[in-house]
Order: C-alpha cells, then structure tokens, then sequence
C-alpha cells in the first residue's frame, strides 16, 4: 500500500508542481521570518522608503518600487508571511470547529443533526468572502480579524464533508464491531471513524487555503485586512491601482504572487485526492 501511494506521489504532475509553488511560498514566508531576527535574506527592509520611486526592476531593486520607494521585492517576500499565516490560522478555525460539528451530527443523527446542519446551511449561504466582509466591517480591520473572519466563513465546508464521511461511514461493519466489544463512543468516533475520514479533510484543506489566501488579498484589497504600512499582495494591489496609468510594474508582481499561491494550494489538493481517493487509482 505505501510502496503504491509513494509511487504515485512520484509520478503525479499535479502534486509535484503544486507542492515546488506551495515550497517556494514556504521557502519566501520563512526568509521573511528569518529577516525579522538576522540582517539578511531581504535586500531592504520592506516598510521603508525611498528616493526611487515607481522603478522598473532593475539590478539594485529586482521587482521595481512603489510610489513610495519601497523596494517590491522585500514587499513580496514579507507579504508571502502574512499569506501563510493567514491560511494557517484560518484553515485551522475552520478544521477545528467544522471537523467538530461534523462529526457530531454525522455519528448521532436524529435533532441533533438536523439543528447543527441548518445552522450550518445558513452560514454557507453567504459566498466566503461576502462572510468575511461582513465579519471584519462588525469587528475591526485588521489581519487578526480578518483570520477569524476567513475561519469562520470555512467553518461549513468542513462540516459538510465530515458529516457525509461519518454518515458513510459509522454504520460499516468495523464500526459494528468496536460497538459489539463494548467501545464508547467517543473512542468509536475518535480511533475508528475520524482517522478513515482523513482523506477528503486534508484534501479540502489543502483548496481551502488557497481560498483563504484569496480572500485575505480581497480584505486588504478592500481595507479590510492588513494596514498599512504592512506589506499584503492584496494591499499591494490597492496602491498600486491608482499609479496603472503611470507604471504596471506595482501591480504586476503582487498579482503573480496571488497567482502563484492559489494555483500551488489547488494543485497540491487535486494532486492530493489523487493519490489519496483509491476510486482515481487505474
């Protein structure tokens, strides 16, 4: 079984590009984390300004400057961070609490299920970035906030899928037979259910943090997510808007980035159901 799974994790195009663009991601967030305690990794600090300003990229600056100054490289690198710790934290809320609710109306059924899947329903009725909006307008802009808002706008995509896994799942003849021997049910849930239904949470969390990070640039695109003078592709984005008419070159790097980002996450995911959904196996 694990000579076929690792056979396939070679041979799978989806996987290998989408897990080389989430690595070089990984790769960006950790300089960013690395410049913040050693002078090194980034060419400049990223907040701070310049008398270049609205350059092409050039030697000294790679990716150009802002209106500002500010070297876009350094911006880029430092914005990857806040992508990935915007999609951390926010798919883990979602995982969290929607792994939670699904699994317990999915194993106990009856009003119980009927009750948490309408909320569930009402919630998932919003479009995810229409959620967080609304989420971060009541609270406060801000990345923190906007992580809370983006986890909880998850939060019924997860519990959907733990819920129709547990219902195919809970009446299967292993479960029947750790009932006969006399398991409670919190360990039927937690020993036998959960880890066969592991499979299409990992793969939807995998998708789920690419929307997250789509969506943290729509917030800080919007002034919703993070402020300035913090780097976000999204904000990035915003203030390069008004200057289209004089220079592409602020627009055209947060874009690719975004680009880069979504696409890595979508493919790792797709690249994931195949190898880990025996019904894709030829």
């Amino acid at each position: 079984m694990r000579q076929r799974i690792w056979k396939r994790l070679k041979h799978d195009k989806n996987l290998l590009i989408g897990g080389l663009l989430v690595g070089l991601i990984i790769i960006s967030a950790g300089i960013s984390i690395a410049s913040d305690f050693w002078e090194f990794g980034l060419p400049y600090p990223p907040n701070t300004m310049g008398r270049d300003r609205m350059q092409a990229p050039t030697v000294e600056h790679w990716f150009g400057t802002d209106q500002f100054g500010r070297d876009t490289f350094s911006r880029i690198v430092k914005g990857s961070w806040n992508s990935i710790q915007v999609g951390v934290i926010s798919v883990a809320i979602g995982l969290l609490f929607g792994v939670m609710v699904g699994m317990i109306a999915g194993y106990f059924g009856g009003w119980i299920d009927e009750v948490l899947m309408r909320i569930s329903d009402v919630v998932y009725g919003f479009p995810a970035i229409l959620m967080a909006i609304l989420i971060t307008s009541i609270l406060k802009p801000g990345i923190q906030n906007s992580m809370i808002a983006i986890g909880i706008a998850t939060v019924p995509v997860f519990s959907r899928l733990t819920r129709a896994s547990f219902l195919a799942l809970k009446e299967r003849d292993f479960v029947t037979s750790a009932r006969a021997l006399g398991r409670s049910q919190t360990g039927i849930i937690l020993k036998h259910i959960l880890p066969n239904s592991l499979s299409p949470i990992l793969i939807q969390a995998s998708t789920s943090f690419a929307i997250a990070i789509l969506a943290e640039a729509a917030l800080s695109y919007l002034g919703l997510g993070t402020q300035p003078p913090n780097a976000s592709w999204g904000l990035m984005l915003k203030e390069a808007q008004s200057l289209i008419n004089r220079t592409i070159w602020p627009a055209i790097f947060p874009g690719i980035a975004i680009a880069i980002a979504v696409m890595g996450f979508n493919l790792l995911g797709d690249g994931l159901r195949d190898v880990l959904d025996p019904r894709t196996s030829r």
